[in-house]
């Protein structure tokens, strides 16, 4: 099985030794995306509204350059700072992926990187269904 890694301008720089995505087996498994601000690697202002629609942006860009969409996606991985804010995430997510939801896990972290609110991680297949 080959293996290519990948990193885009369109997304925050990585914050450590890893890649934004990597290529395998027909799948890109991307690393988590903070609501980072691909221009500053700062938070963007706003709570965790605004860095969730940020974090699904930055993926959304990443998947954009592989050729890809968020209907690829095929499994996703939201970690939260705070569960109450399970209900808050959810709408946006709705928003971001329309129909055809990916399988995913929502679970409660005691800190992410920065302080963040949220962290999204998501798998997507490199061919279409």
């Amino acid at each position: 099985m080959s293996k290519r890694c990948f990193n885009s301008s369109k997304a925050p720089a990585v914050l450590g030794p890893y890649s934004q995505a990597v290529l395998a087996g027909g799948f890109a498994f991307l690393s988590g995306q903070l609501g980072l601000d691909p221009a500053t690697n700062e938070l963007v202002p706003g709570g965790v509204q605004a860095q969730t629609r940020r974090a699904l942006l930055n993926i959304s860009n990443i998947l954009v350059e592989l050729g890809l969409t968020m209907g690829s996606v095929v499994k996703s991985t939201i970690f939260l700072r705070d569960i109450g804010d399970f209900a808050t995430v959810n709408g946006i997510y709705a928003e971001a992926f329309g129909s055809g939801f990916p399988a995913r896990s929502a679970i409660q972290v005691a800190a992410l990187p920065k302080e963040a609110a949220v962290e999204i991680e998501v798998t997507a297949c490199l061919e279409q269904a």
